[in-house]
């Protein structure tokens, strides 16, 4: 009788597996990573108005992951800003914020002051594209619209200008 019982839940087990692989094959949705091809999402900022990533086609384009909860991204915050005054005019920073409101996100940018283009990823889908696991995490994204750089962590802004400056040709 143990036996039986012992070759039911193997059999379960290995059934189990296959379905469990089999779907994650067949439902493997789109990512993106180095050297693919941007995915051209389509965000809310601030005012409620619509940005698509493909306003900036031509641009060097730098998306950064934030939250106003996240310790490490209100630390980046002044280093973003600082890029954005310094070199705003040459490169896009994009700051994707993940879950949060935009009554929140007002009250943070009111607060610190910051110039800078906030999207709204309500229901994470583009940041699950891009494969973005944490904040901050940042993208630099070239002229031809190629994911060039994907680096977890804060930057500062001399490191984030010395990432997108290699791809200004």
């Amino acid at each position: 009788m143990n036996q039986r019982i012992i070759k039911l839940v193997i059999m379960i087990l290995v059934v189990g597996m296959f379905a469990f692989f089999g779907y994650s094959m067949v439902s493997k949705e789109k990512k993106t990573d180095v050297g693919d091809k941007a995915y051209n999402f389509k965000l809310e900022n601030l005012e409620g108005k619509e940005t698509k990533l493909s306003d900036y086609d031509g641009k060097i384009i730098v998306l950064n992951y934030f939250a106003t909860w996240c310790a490490p991204c209100v630390e980046e915050a002044p280093e973003l800003e600082a890029f954005e005054k310094e070199y705003g005019d040459k490169y896009k920073l994009l700051i994707i914020d993940r879950g949060e409101t935009r009554d929140r996100v007002k009250k943070f940018v009111e607060k610190n002051k910051t110039t800078s283009t906030y999207l709204f990823d309500y229901n994470a889908k583009v940041s699950k594209v891009y494969n973005v696991t944490a904040q901050p995490e940042t993208f630099v994204i070239d002229k031809k619209g190629i994911i060039r750089e994907h680096y977890n962590g804060p930057l500062t802004e001399m490191e984030l200008f010395n990432m997108v400056k290699k791809y200004d040709n």
